[in-house]
């Protein structure tokens, strides 16, 4: 996190700061994904999983 991520995650009360470590997440799923899925579990208003099914094209011979 850069300083000012910080100084800012440290004025957001809790459910901001969840939503801001949930969408790193997604973005880190998100990074050099190519072909497939993200897929997100709530419950309750809350981020709790993050699933990531990669799929991979192979050349015919």
């Amino acid at each position: 996190m850069t300083e000012l991520s910080n100084v800012r995650s440290s004025t957001l009360p809790d459910d901001g700061r969840h939503v801001e470590e949930s969408i790193a997440c997604v973005r880190e799923a998100l990074t050099g994904l190519r072909y497939g899925n993200v897929s997100l579990t709530v419950h309750e208003g809350r981020v709790v999983q993050i699933d990531v099914t990669e799929k991979r094209r192979l050349k015919p011979n």
